[in-house]
């Protein structure tokens, strides 16, 4: 099939979907289904290689602090609000436990290309819901308490006075995380059993699939993923990505999300992620 309008790629992923779109051979003239699920396959493990070690070591240097404050922290630096670093996840997480302006501060001054405020104004919004949402004590050993966590917190985010910038990727990222650190659980999460977040990548790739016909049909909502929250959109986006699992064996909803994060970035140290 012809790639024109298909972005440049800019990571192996990218070139390899590219050729075996050019190549043809699945329905449609796209690539063949089983071979992209084995790129995403690929690609999403090694990306889930440098997570799953990422969320031990933080948890770990952390081990004495809410879990789930730390994965609230890492889920902003996964996504690109904060650089990934200890020194910011603590200061977030000592916010998220007792607002002060010190902690904030150093919070602030790991921000990226969007700023210092949405670093203020997540942590803020985070801070009230947990005020209002009470979670497990620690992160759940199986997919249904974890599932339930996610709809308590969702529940304050649906009413007309959601907190500032808790939007789709703040709203899911946590619960990702959670996951990321139960590796043997998260291998077991083979359909949507909670949400995990779009994020503009997702977006992305999953219109390039749509565009190969390896999806049936368009993927919801947009790119932007800060402030709006569309549940529709999150719950649409998500059965798109749990119908890709089947037909291809051992792997999981975490593989297809990270291969189709993989996919859509435009990240330029992306190809260093799946090295």
């Amino acid at each position: 099939m012809k790639t024109t309008g298909f972005p440049a790629p800019i990571n192996d992923a990218q070139k390899a979907f590219r050729e075996l779109c050019e190549k043809g051979g699945g329905p449609h003239g796209g690539p063949p289904r089983g071979k992209v699920q084995e790129l995403l396959h690929e690609a999403g493990k090694s990306l889930n290689e440098f997570a799953y070690s990422e969320v031990a070591d933080h948890l770990t240097a952390l081990s004495d602090r809410n879990p789930w404050h730390v994965c609230f922290a890492i889920g902003l630096s996964w996504g690109h609000l904060a650089k990934l670093d200890l020194t910011f996840t603590e200061a977030a997480v000592n916010c998220l436990t007792d607002w002060n302006a010190t902690d904030l501060a150093t919070a602030r001054s790991f921000h990226m290309e969007r700023g210092p405020q949405v670093i203020h104004d997540s942590l803020s919004g985070a801070y009230q819901l947990f005020q209002m949402v009470k979670l497990p004590y620690g992160l759940p050993d199986d997919l249904v308490t974890i599932g339930r966590a996610q709809e308590r917190w969702l529940t304050p985010i649906l009413s007309p006075d959601r907190p500032k910038y808790i939007g789709s990727w703040n709203a899911t990222a946590m619960f990702m995380v959670a996951l990321f650190a139960r590796p043997k659980l998260a291998k077991t999460m083979t359909e949507n059993t909670f949400m995990l977040p779009p994020g503009g990548p997702i977006f992305n790739g999953l219109k390039l699939l749509r565009k190969a016909h390896v999806l049936a049909s368009d993927p919801a909502g947009s790119e932007l993923d800060d402030e709006a929250f569309e549940p529709g959109a999150i719950y649409l986006n998500n059965n798109l990505m749990a119908g890709l699992v089947p037909g291809h064996a051992g792997w999981s909803m975490l593989d297809v999300h990270s291969g189709i994060y993989i996919l859509g970035t435009r990240h330029p140290m992306s190809n260093q992620w799946i090295k």
